[in-house]
């Protein structure tokens, strides 16, 4: 038995010997579902956006004047007994309200164009939509936290500092929607 305990160690000192480096004990593509963070890190990478805007004003006036003059005077003498009396009045009564209710939702991506100086990300996003002759373009621009981008790499529109959402449609639906040219025309002079 002494003899076969021999050999081992002559055997092993006559094999290759490969040295392990680092980069390749680990494998950081190995387990992508249970510990990656896909969140946007860098220039270059995306996040989703989810605008929900919503908006609504209500403004009334209401106005009410009146005013009355009146003069009034007689003369007499001997048989000749006259009054004379003149009244002015006038009333004005006048009311407007306006109330006005907006919503926009929309998802989108949007991709890290820049870095502020505090470690913000500056985002600019653009999405462009054909439906039935209907072109809709929706924009994004703005500076985000990078703590405030969700684990599924999402963010609220409502976390977006200098926030600039753009919502611009042409096409059929569009064009129906605004005023013809003479009622352009006649709102321009004040009478329409």
């Amino acid at each position: 038995m002494k003899a076969r305990l021999m050999l081992v160690p002559v055997i092993l000192a006559t094999l290759p010997v490969a040295q392990a480096q680092a980069d390749q004990l680990y494998n950081g593509g190995g387990w992508p579902a249970v510990a990656a963070d896909d969140r946007a890190r860098a220039v270059g990478d995306t996040v989703t956006v989810l605008i929900h805007e919503a908006a609504s004003a209500s403004s009334k006036l209401q106005k009410n004047s009146s005013r009355k003059t009146e003069f009034g005077g007689g003369v007499s003498g001997g048989s000749v007994d006259e009054s004379v009396s003149l009244d002015f009045g006038g009333n004005y009564g006048g009311k407007g309200e306006l109330v006005r209710s907006e919503q926009f939702v929309a998802r989108m991506s949007a991709e890290v164009v820049g870095l502020a100086p505090n470690g913000d990300f500056l985002i600019e996003g653009r999405q462009r939509m054909l439906i039935n002759g209907e072109t809709t373009s929706i924009g994004v621009r703005g500076r985000i936290r990078p703590q405030d981008i969700s684990a599924s790499n999402a963010i609220l529109s409502s976390r977006i500092a200098d926030a600039q959402i753009d919502y611009d449609g042409k096409g059929f639906v569009s064009r129906s929607a605004k005023p013809g040219i003479i009622n352009r025309i006649l709102s321009f002079l004040g009478i329409g």
